[in-house]
């Protein structure tokens, strides 16, 4: 099979290993497989005549079952559960040399194997009668002597004799059938077993003898091609081996980034051409991306393992970044105080930072059923540890309730305002050396209180401090042009992570460097001969890029490799309605006659939250609520009239002024303020008229009206 030998390619391929690859072939004749069909499966099944194919690996996939008979064909899978049995050969042979000969194996790989003669045969003085069957067991093969096969034969009344016939006896010999049967599996994997002919055993429906061909998936690659090509090695097509011939032959080798990470360091630096472009959504928005386009080049320098911490940005009205940013990154960090809307958060950051303290920055009222307690805004709280408490309400079967809790220490109480008061004072500093518990299920609204005011890098932050972390930069990289770090007013660090990266640049740009990871970009390359865009021995002076924007989407496939085992928040106990208000009662019934230390903590809620009369006075609501209307007049009698002073001139004169008033039917209505009875049991506290600014304002009248 060497040099210009042409084959067809189940043959040849037929007849490797995956120990002689790679291989290279040329094709001879095109391929008509099924109407020239050119794909198969998204695969290549289609040649032109004189194309160079580099075989780099076979994968048996079917066994091809040809009926000799009517030359029909059928695959069978490899893994097929029936029994095949080898169909003798029905040809004779003149000699046992030339039947040992035409055996494509050595005799020892196949024994026993039984024939018989047509003919009588005298070996010196033992005589073998015609159609005697002769079951060889070895070879005998002796300096100096002829060689011989030791055969077994089978006589009269069970009885058995050896004997030995040279390889140069004549006759007319015959191969009997065995009765050893063989799977698939079997036959594909010796090289004699599969030049044989089989037929089924236990089956009435194929008893002709079928030519079993194993069926591979072929991987290889072509010059002048980008991809590796898989195809069926049943094509119908003829192949010679040039491999001797076509070593210096260039065929294009496509890398993932993964598999670039394998290249030795001798590799790099070296100029690489794209040959499959990332995706279109991709998991990364920076500068360099919009680059990586197909038949593009890339510099790539070297490769190693770089630690990043991925960083985002607050939750606001524009939408959220999230940044991968490398360890070496030169800025300065500001620790910030982290907020927490729950208990159980609060729960989970004490575990990774003991000795927690928070704030309190919305008012909780308490609710006794769920063993939520008050709190005020400005409480400050230290977490201690995680505790189980027992729960004022049953069950429905009626059984005590406990929940796990937080247990904190309080450390500072606000100021009521009643400072005149020496009792809620003592109180007070009992409640800042006091303990509350708070559920995990509690809904509440916390900030961490913070007295460091250091400066950090950002490889210490991560270090010292557990994750995750709420910082600010107060000072830029200075290496870098832009810092799209700087300017936020809040950044969390929500973790890190050692990834293996190629440190990579564009050609037009060999100094300005980026890292690619490579278990988050899916490309493809080719290491290409072109020569580096620098002049030699004089490489660049590198400057990477420490800070990528990555997509929600790298954020969220962060989160679920990081929190895959992270248990949710626990609930909240269902309430027994009946026994809460028999605890209602029984509270409301009994009240107690010394104040305790919880009844003022729920003093202090119903303080700190409004009322329903101050909820009632908003800014359209701001006076006083009107008087009840004066009850109506009986009669139909008009007021009294008041006797008007007269003046100095009308007492002189002896005369006065008729007297002006006009009765009308709406002073039936009226009543003076003098009649109207004092609500003496009303809650408001109206003022009393004054009976000298009636008398002036009565007086002011008169006078306008003598005027």
């Amino acid at each position: 099979m060497a040099g210009t030998t042409a084959l067809p390619l189940q043959q040849f391929i037929a007849s490797l290993d995956n120990t002689c690859l790679p291989k290279i072939l040329q094709v001879c004749s095109g391929v008509y497989f099924q109407g020239s069909i050119y794909e198969i499966s998204g695969s290549e099944v289609c040649f032109s005549t004189g194309d160079l194919i580099k075989v780099i690996g076979i994968e048996l996939l079917s066994v091809c079952c040809e009926d000799i008979s009517n030359n029909d064909k059928f695959e069978l899978p490899i893994n097929h559960t029936g029994f095949f049995k080898v169909v003798p050969e029905e040809m004779p042979y003149s000699t046992v040399e030339e039947m040992m000969s035409l055996r494509p194996v050595g005799l020892e790989s196949c024994l026993p194997f039984t024939f018989t003669s047509r003919s009588k045969m005298t070996l010196g003085d033992f005589t073998l009668g015609a159609g005697r069957a002769l079951t060889v067991l070895s070879i005998e093969r002796c300096e100096g002597k002829e060689d011989q096969v030791r055969c077994h034969v089978q006589g009269q009344q069970e009885s058995s004799a050896e004997v030995c016939i040279p390889l140069s006896s004549q006759g007319e010999f015959i191969e009997c059938e065995s009765e050893e049967c063989f799977t698939l599996w079997e036959i594909m994997s010796s090289p004699f077993l599969r030049s044989r002919r089989f037929h089924f055993i236990n089956t009435t429906k194929f008893e002709r003898p079928l030519v079993l061909s194993p069926v591979y998936q072929v991987l290889a690659i072509m010059n002048l091609r980008k991809n590796v090509l898989k195809f069926p090695s049943s094509l119908e097509v003829d192949v010679v081996d040039v491999t001797e011939l076509c070593k210096d032959v260039n065929f294009v080798a496509p890398l993932s980034l993964t598999e670039v990470l394998s290249q030795p360091d001798e590799s790099f630096p070296a100029v690489v051409e794209i040959l499959e472009s990332p995706e279109t959504r991709s998991l990364f928005k920076c500068s360099w991306l919009p680059e990586l386009n197909q038949s593009s080049h890339l510099v790539f320098h070297k490769t190693g393992t770089s630690a990043m911490i991925l960083l985002s940005s607050p939750k606001s009205r524009k939408a959220q970044q999230y940044f991968l940013v490398s360890q070496q990154y030169g800025g300065r960090f500001r620790r910030r105080p982290r907020e927490f809307n729950s208990v159980y958060e609060l729960y989970v950051a004490s575990t990774q930072a003991p000795g927690l303290k928070v704030s309190v920055t919305r008012n909780c009222e308490e609710v006794e059923e769920e063993g939520l307690p008050a709190l005020s805004v400005g409480e400050q709280l230290e977490v201690v540890r995680c505790e189980r408490m027992d729960l004022p309400c049953k069950s429905s079967k009626g059984e005590k309730q406990s929940v796990e809790a937080l247990l904190c220490q309080r450390l500072q109480e606000l100021d009521d305002g009643d400072d005149d008061d020496d009792d809620e004072e003592e109180v007070k500093q009992e409640d800042e050396r006091g303990e509350i518990f708070l559920p995990l299920y509690m809904q509440g609204h916390f900030v961490e209180v913070l007295t460091d005011n250091k400066k950090y890098r950002l490889r210490d932050l991560g270090k010292d401090f557990s994750l995750p972390l709420d910082v600010k930069v107060v000072s830029r990289d200075p290496e870098l042009e832009t810092d799209p770090l700087f300017g936020f007013a809040c950044l969390r660090i929500e973790g890190v992570m050692l990834e293996p990266t190629i440190q990579a640049s564009l050609p037009h740009r060999p100094d300005h460097c980026f890292e690619i990871p490579t278990q988050w970009l899916s490309m493809s390359v080719s290491f290409t001969k072109d020569p580096l865009p620098w002049p030699s021995c004089q490489p660049p002076k590198c400057h990477v890029d420490r800070v990528t924007e990555v997509t929600d989407t790298f954020f969220y496939e962060f989160r679920k490799q990081d929190n895959s085992d992270a248990a949710p928040p626990p609930r909240p106990p269902k309430r027994n309605l009946s026994s809460s208000k028999s605890s209602c009662k029984k509270s409301s019934s009994k009240p107690s006659k010394k104040s305790s230390k919880a009844d003022k903590s729920k003093h202090r809620a119903e303080k700190s939250v409004p009322t329903k009369e101050f909820s009632d006075l908003t800014l359209n609501n701001k006076r006083r609520p009107p008087a009840p209307p004066p009850p109506p007049i009986l009669d139909d009698q008009p007021p009294p009239v008041v006797p008007r002073k007269l003046s100095a001139a009308e007492m002189n004169s002896g005369k006065a002024l008729p007297n002006t008033y006009v009765e009308r039917k709406e002073s039936k209505k009226k009543v003076p303020l003098s009649d109207v009875a004092a609500d003496v049991d009303s809650d408001h506290d109206y003022e009393t008229v004054d009976e000298t600014l009636v008398a002036m304002v009565t007086k002011a009248q008169e006078n306008i009206v003598f005027y």
